[in-house]
């Protein structure tokens, strides 16, 4: 149950009720703070509809933070949202692959781009070869736009999980392709 309660649009003031559109645990909970809400949800509005990075590529970082934290909520979401963007059941079961150390078929700047969301959840932040092996292929707003996806997410998997933020039952499904178990 989240630490906060999840406010519905009659809840709040006229002007912060548009942020409420994507009826979300997370948008509801996080509309308690609405200045704070409307700041949050531009920065991954940015990230989902501006940046020009590629949105599988995003979408595969995105996943990678979700998986190794363990995060329920962040996971599934991305599963649904990463699909409208070209991720497929192949990718992920890649991406699951690689964060045990095994081969899959992703090519090969997917996988360094999961190396290097792994080694930013894990160490801080990307080695040296892996941040080179990733800009061989990307420009300097893409390697900005990667960088900053993987360390929003990661943020964002902090604030699901300290606010007990509950995942909505129709993403519980994801779940049973994809069981997040055992992986830190």
């Amino acid at each position: 149950m989240a630490r906060l309660p999840y406010l519905e649009a009659d809840q709040v003031a006229p002007e912060y009720r548009d942020m409420l559109k994507r009826n979300t645990n997370l948008h509801k909970l996080l509309v308690n703070s609405p200045d704070m809400a409307r700041a949050f949800n531009g920065v991954g509005g940015y990230i989902r509809f501006k940046s020009k990075l590629d949105p599988r590529l995003r979408e595969l970082a995105i996943l990678q933070v979700g998986w190794l934290e363990q995060s329920e909520y962040e996971f599934t979401h991305h599963v649904k949202i990463g699909k409208e963007f070209g991720v497929t059941d192949e990718d992920i079961q890649g991406l699951i692959a690689e964060t045990k150390g095994q081969p899959s078929k992703l090519e090969p700047l997917a996988k360094a781009i999961l190396k290097g969301a792994r080694e930013m959840v894990r160490e801080l932040a990307m080695s040296e070869a892996t941040f080179a092996e990733i800009k061989r292929e990307l420009s300097d707003e893409h390697m900005t736009d990667l960088v900053l996806t993987i360390a929003f997410y990661c943020a964002v998997v902090r604030v699901l999980a300290t606010m007990q933020i509950d995942n909505e039952p129709y993403y519980k499904e994801v779940l049973q392709q994809y069981p997040l178990q055992g992986v830190k």
